[in-house]
């Protein structure tokens, strides 16, 4: 399956790009690993004629909507990320009636609608460096309370309004089931995504995105380290940090969404172009505002 992968790739002239929460053997054939601020850059300053994006729906849309006229393929379409959809329908609109000077920051887990009612969108790696830089003093963060509560934390000048939105794979990670790990682990860090609730990025010693908490762990002098993010980014760490031990609370934080990009969707999807990732033109315009926006801002 590889070799016919990588014939493939360059009879099309196809790249394939995975997020940290793939399986392994999709980051391990890809061309680029990353999240998703990273994956955004690379899908618009590549000259590949595909992609294959090995993420879930708003990732494709999203390159899809900075590269139309590239073709995006999924290796599964029903790979979906259920907090890309939680903002009520007409909460924005509500919002912006209370607040002259809104500023609608939707992070890049959302989905391609949801951007087109947006002014800006962040990562979970920039979130709090756009959002600080932005002139608007009122914030309506979507769709995750979650990181909208750690930017506040991060920018208190600001009145970061907060919608009831959550990832549940994040979510799921309890205080409990950390500080377990902590008792057998007592001279490892616990590094956590801020999608976590709070009481876990309270008593964390690190809190950021997945490429963060990778960059954390590859410099830091400790041998041991207590993940709190999907498992998928366990690949990447133990790849680059073969002396260093790295433990998850249990059960272990798994997307079984990320999990459907597997070798043998990818090698399909690519012999059939099957899976094409379609955005009409007016959401594309309304979308690409605000990821532009946050490709400059992010910088």
């Amino acid at each position: 399956m590889r070799n016919r992968i990588e014939a493939l790739k360059k009879e099309k002239n196809a790249v394939i790009m995975a997020h940290y929460y793939a399986p392994a053997e999709a980051q391990e054939i890809a061309d680029f690993v990353g999240d998703s601020f990273y994956l955004a850059k690379v899908a618009k300053e590549s000259d590949a004629d595909v992609i294959v994006f090995c993420g879930v729906n708003f990732m494709g849309e999203s390159a899809k909507i900075l590269c139309p006229d590239k073709k995006v393929l999924m290796p599964d379409l029903s790979a979906d990320c259920p907090m890309a959809h939680m903002v009520k329908e007409g909460k924005i609109d509500e919002m912006r009636e209370r607040f002259s000077d809104l500023a609608v920051v939707c992070y890049i887990n959302s989905t391609a609608e949801l951007k087109c009612q947006s002014d800006v969108c962040v990562t979970s790696s920039n979130a709090v460096k756009i959002v600080r830089a932005l002139p608007n003093k009122n914030i309506f963060f979507i769709p995750d309370r979650n990181l909208g509560r750690f930017v506040a934390s991060e920018v208190p000048e600001k009145n970061i309004i907060l919608n009831d939105g959550c990832c549940p794979i994040h979510a799921d990670v309890s205080a409990v089931s950390v500080k377990a790990e902590v008792e057998k682990h007592p001279d490892a860090l616990v590094l956590c995504h801020p999608e976590c609730e709070p009481e876990i990025l309270e008593f964390s010693d690190f809190s950021g995105s997945t490429a963060e908490i990778i960059d954390f762990a590859k410099k830091s002098d400790k041998k041991e380290f207590i993940i709190c993010t999907e498992e998928g980014v366990a690949f990447k760490l133990r790849n680059d940090n073969p002396e260093k031990n790295f433990y998850f609370p249990s059960p272990c934080p798994v997307c079984k969404d990320m999990k459907l990009n597997t070798l043998e969707n990818i090698l399909k999807v690519l012999e059939n172009d099957e899976n094409q990732v379609e955005v009409s033109a007016d959401t594309r315009t309304g979308a690409l505002l605000p990821l532009d926006r946050m490709l400059e801002l992010g910088k």
